[in-house]
């Protein structure tokens, strides 16, 4: 893991979501993505006195960096993932939330950390999961057959050269270089597409996906835990980074009569901030009110 003390990461369009949140005092919050707690620092003092801030992550750095930012009585932070916030709630006493905000993307802290290979940058070995004891490491990901892997590119990358890149990352293992870093991985892809970041981009993020199962989460989340837990009226937020995910979201929105859509398109960042953080550049910020039907 890393060793530096303090996040690096910068939130993504934290103006935009305070706003669209329409914070109060009183309110109980819910974070399922709290990261390094870049949003919920902020959001915390707007729903006090009297409000509540619950926040879950799976990765036990960022979940640190976040505990040194929220130390306040009113902030329940847990390590899980927000599809285990039916339970969470439960056990902590709290009948339903008002607000819930999920932001998808990967921390730039994640991207720097040299020991799990998130960023091609950084390097490192293959493995991918945001919880080091769950799931399935990138790198045994790449010891299935070539179908296999070609299958997570295409569905979670959507590279158009994933078969050729999985027939080389075949061919590596069987001469006895298998693909094992982050560093190695790159190679690979390059071997194949040249010198173009793009699709060495969208096979990190398949594989990541695909480690951390995370499109089916996104998917469960919106379509069933959330209504398990929504009070009436809540708001949900939900920041995504690629259009697998976004997709998710506004279909999740748009076909359950219980959601108003509050935003027809998605808010983006503003040019001002994609030049100071220009990785909000992809993000895209959705959001709607529950407003389930009696």
């Amino acid at each position: 893991m890393m060793t530096q003390s303090a996040a690096i990461h910068v939130p993504v369009m934290p103006r935009e979501v305070l706003r669209l949140l329409q914070l109060e005092q009183g309110l109980t919050v819910f974070d399922g993505t709290l990261g390094a707690a870049g949003h919920s620092s902020q959001i915390l003092p707007r729903i006090l006195p009297g409000g509540l801030l619950i926040g879950t992550d799976r990765d036990p750095m960022m979940l640190g960096f976040a505990r040194a930012r929220l130390n306040h009585p009113q902030a329940m932070l847990y390590r899980a993932s927000y599809t285990d916030a039916v339970n969470i709630l439960s056990e902590s006493g709290v009948r339903g939330v008002d607000r819930v905000l999920l932001d998808l993307g990967l921390s730039s802290d994640q991207l720097a950390d040299r020991n799990r290979g998130f960023g091609f940058d950084a390097g490192g070995p293959l493995d991918m999961r945001f919880c080091p004891d769950e799931g399935t490491p990138a790198a045994e990901l790449l010891l299935r057959s070539q179908e296999q892997i070609a299958a997570i590119f295409t569905s979670w990358g959507e590279e158009p050269a994933a078969d050729r890149i999985a027939a080389e990352i075949v061919r590596l293992r069987n001469s006895g270089a298998p693909v094992q870093t982050a560093a190695d991985l790159v190679s690979c892809v390059e071997s194949i597409t040249g010198r173009n970041r793009t699709p060495v981009t969208r096979v990190f993020q398949a594989l990541r996906i695909a480690a951390n199962e995370e499109l089916q989460r996104v998917s469960a989340m919106l379509e069933t835990v959330l209504p398990q837990i929504l009070n009436p009226h809540a708001i949900a937020a939900v920041i995504s980074f690629h259009s697998l995910e976004d997709r998710i979201v506004k279909n999740a929105f748009r076909s359950n009569p219980g959601w108003k859509v509050l935003t027809n398109t998605p808010v983006t960042a503003q040019p001002a901030e994609i030049r100071i953080n220009p990785r909000s550049r992809p993000a895209k910020l959705r959001i709607a009110r529950w407003e389930p039907q009696q």
